[in-house]
């Protein structure tokens, strides 16, 4: 079934005050048609990235059912405050050059799980994107939940009016992970998202003692999801322990770890983030 008229062409909101989101420069989805690639992990380290590029970054966190990336940035049972102009996001950081919203802040336990329909979910995405006072931001990096569900229609619906939107799509080299990807570029397309690239995650083995990069599973689908569909390919960022244990740990990976094999990866995807970003604007 086609977008509609409203989602995939015609401006809904013209004239339409910016509010909370008035000081957010660039607003960048990171999708996936397939779970369990990374999304959050990319998101993590994009905004890691970013920030060590002098940027000041927020993260919002729409995968309602799986919210990871308090727990990845050290955040987890962090408060939600309101201020006059609605919710503060958690600042991760004592220079406050991260800060980040999720659903996981509203949990009264870790481990609660979110047992909800689609319109309560997007009517809390809607909420986000319309009450959290973000302040000023270079880039704002959505995290969403695998599929073209609702909850990725609610987030393009809420976000639209606000600003021209860029998708990062993430895949890992294997065929059934292309094939959903492939989905998600045509939920891009019907949906007017502009398509930054493609990252290919978990792309090999990077062995801790010498370096050399194993591929598990087959490679090259990414690169070659990207050609096929003439977007630009961003990159591949290998397996590596290093990477796993700082996510696991809450630690600046991007700081920490220069010399992991993930490192010139994730750098010079947000080195490709950041040259691509006037392209937004046109």
């Amino acid at each position: 079934m086609e977008a509609t008229g409203e989602l995939a062409g015609e401006d809904p909101s013209a004239g339409l005050e910016p509010g909370n989101l008035s000081g957010v420069r660039h607003i960048i989805l990171v999708l996936s048609g397939k779970g369990g690639v990374g999304k959050s992990t990319i998101s993590t380290e994009l905004a890691l990235a970013l920030r060590h590029e002098g940027k000041k970054v927020g993260i919002l966190d729409v995968d309602l059912c799986g919210p990871s990336i308090p727990r990845m940035l050290q955040a987890q049972g962090r408060a939600v405050h309101q201020c006059d102009s609605g919710w503060v996001p958690v600042f991760v950081d004592q220079e406050q050059s991260i800060s980040l919203m999720s659903v996981g802040f509203l949990l009264e336990r870790p481990d609660e799980a979110v047992v909800w329909r689609g319109p309560k979910k997007s009517a809390l995405i809607k909420q986000f994107v319309s009450d959290v006072a973000w302040g000023e931001l270079d880039y704002l990096v959505v995290d969403t939940p695998p599929g073209t569900s609702d909850e990725h229609m609610a987030a393009v619906e809420a976000l639209r009016p606000y600003r021209p939107l860029g998708a990062l799509v993430v895949t890992t080299p294997q065929a059934v992970s292309v094939g959903d990807v492939r989905r998600e570029l045509t939920f891009c397309r019907k949906t007017g998202l502009q398509v930054m690239g493609v990252v290919e995650n978990m792309s090999g083995f990077a062995c801790p003692h010498c370096a050399e990069c194993t591929n598990i599973f087959s490679r090259g689908g990414g690169e070659e999801l990207a050609r096929l569909a003439g977007v630009p390919f961003l990159g591949s960022v290998p397996l590596d322990p290093e990477l796993s244990r700082s996510l696991e740990e809450g630690r600046d990976f991007i700081q920490e770890f220069p010399k992991s094999p993930a490192f010139p990866a994730l750098a010079s995807i947000a080195r490709e983030v950041l040259n691509a970003t006037p392209a937004l604007l046109c």
